[in-house]
């Protein structure tokens, strides 16, 4: 999965020591001799000093062992699917199938337990009609998707080694990762076979990269192409602290230029949690908030914008039990500094339901701690899922009730409450439109503010005819016209 312009590319692609709030300024800067100065100034303006090395171990320094520990659970991905395409020859003649023919896709994936369980990314085995698993040694097994998520682009597959024995990954913890440290990229680039690439981790908490709605990725240099998507990142203990998904690049051919990301491993753990019950329920904490400006931080005595600030609390919700309120600056979940509102989110769904975390917050200057304990995400108001009648340019869209458990089910950021567009069968009239689309919130119809199934069908009810939709897709507003039998136009909401 490419992201081009610079181009994306699906590379196809706890708790913590307590967290020191300075609310006083800080100046970092020492002083030095001009000495000092001047053996810096030697020291960058000279070429560095070279050594050869003073014995065989030195000369045989080599990342071969974390290697060799990670690579047996590395496999390659192979699959196929079947694409049939309905044709027209021309107005004259009717509409025929042509000859299916079959698309063939590869990626990489890790073996996380012995019983054959292999990790890779959504999009590596999505729609595929057959998959094909190769071990490192050579050995290939058939697989079976037992359970996706396309919201982390993560999928499990079940191999069966018939009593063979298998290698296993060991996850480690992705949160303990640090800008610097070295890593090894494990995959299968462009079908050559395995390969393993080398370099350092680039950044952490990397979001804003558009391939999941996790928005968290372990950014690294490391080669990865296409073909890496569902292999290692892993660590220079042998642990798998990654999950290597999209790389961006600068041209139309794919290539690598040093930035790759990965999906965290914790984030990993998550999902086979989710994968073993059959859905994934991430935690709940049931606040609104935004990132934090320069301004906001300064008037809250903070040195710099870091945090989030919460700009609602749904009442009855874990943050209203622990005593959050609007206003608040969220600083650190259990020690580990929240960035942003993503920052915030990954933490959360990273925490099992039922766990209880400690809040460093920031309020009125003071900084101070609350306990809060996670839950699952409840489902109120019930969704009442609803296909819309004939009538309008709405007919046979799907539409429901927004809830907490219902937004975090379809993802992609949506508030917690409201009307929601589900689904836009491609017959629909709308399909036509491009409005709605699934995950576009219908504010208002004809003027009149809706906030519910029940008052969507009423006001369609009221003038089929001719009808003004109010939508909100992802923040931006747009008032789309409908008159029957055909009109329809869009415009910017003010």
């Amino acid at each position: 999965m490419k992201i081009k312009g610079m181009a994306l590319l699906a590379a196809g692609a706890v708790g913590g020591l307590a967290l020191a709030l300075s609310i006083n300024n800080f100046n970092g800067l020492g002083t030095a001799s001009a000495q000092d100065v001047a053996e810096l100034a030697r020291a960058t303006g000279g070429e560095a000093p070279r050594t050869v090395p003073s014995g065989m171990a030195q000369v045989n320094l080599s990342f071969a062992p974390v290697a060799k520990a990670v690579q047996p659970a590395v496999v390659n991905i192979f699959t196929a699917r079947v694409v049939r395409q309905r044709q027209q020859m021309s107005p004259f003649f009717s509409v025929f199938d042509s000859q299916p023919r079959v698309e063939n896709s590869l990626g990489s994936g890790v073996i996380v337990d012995k019983a054959g369980l292999v990790i890779t990314n959504n999009h590596v085995v999505q729609g595929a009609d057959q998959i094909v698993v190769a071990l490192s040694d050579r050995r290939e097994y058939p697989a079976k998707l037992l359970f996706a998520e396309p919201r982390l682009d993560l999928a499990l597959l079940q191999i069966d080694p018939k009593g063979a024995a298998l290698p296993a990954a060991r996850l480690g913890d992705s949160d303990r990762a640090q800008v610097g440290d070295l890593v090894l990229a494990i995959g299968n680039p462009f079908g050559v076979g395995q390969t393993v690439t080398q370099g350092i981790v680039s950044a952490t908490a990397r979001t804003g990269i558009g391939v999941s709605d996790t928005q968290f990725f372990i950014q690294t240099d490391a080669a990865i192409n296409q073909g890496n998507s569902g292999g290692a990142l892993a660590s220079m203990n042998g642990e798998v602290i990654g999950i290597n998904s999209a790389i961006l690049t600068g041209g139309q051919d794919g290539g690598s230029i040093g930035l790759g990301f990965a999906i965290p491993s914790n984030m990993v753990k998550i999902f086979l949690r989710g994968a073993s019950g059959g859905k994934l329920v991430t935690a709940w904490i049931g606040v609104e908030g935004e990132a934090l400006t320069l301004q906001a931080a300064q008037q809250a005595g903070l040195e710099r914008p870091t945090g989030m600030l919460v700009t609602g609390v749904s009442a009855g919700s874990p943050s209203a039990l622990a005593g959050l309120k609007p206003g608040d600056i969220v600083y650190a979940i259990d020690g580990k500094e929240v960035f942003d509102p993503s920052s915030l989110r990954y933490q959360i769904a990273t925490q099992p339901v039922g766990e209880s975390v400690t809040l460093t917050i920031v309020r009125g200057g003071t900084a101070q701690n609350l306990k809060m304990q996670l839950s699952a995400p409840p489902e109120s108001p019930a969704r009442q899922l609803t296909q819309l009648p004939n009538g309008s340019i709405l007919a046979g869209v799907s539409i429901a009730n927004l809830s907490p458990a219902l937004a975090q089910e379809l993802g992609a950021g949506l508030p917690e409450k409201g009307v929601v567009v589900v689904q836009v069968p491609p017959q629909a009239p709308a399909a036509q439109t491009g409005f709605p689309r699934p995950g576009d919130i219908v504010e208002s119809i004809n003027g009149q503010r809706v906030g519910s199934v029940g008052e969507v069908n009423s006001a369609l009810g009221a003038s089929p005819q001719r009808t003004l939709f109010g939508i909100n897709r992802g923040g931006q507003r747009v008032e789309c016209l409908f008159q029957a039998p055909r009109s329809f136009g869009c415009r910017a909401a003010a």
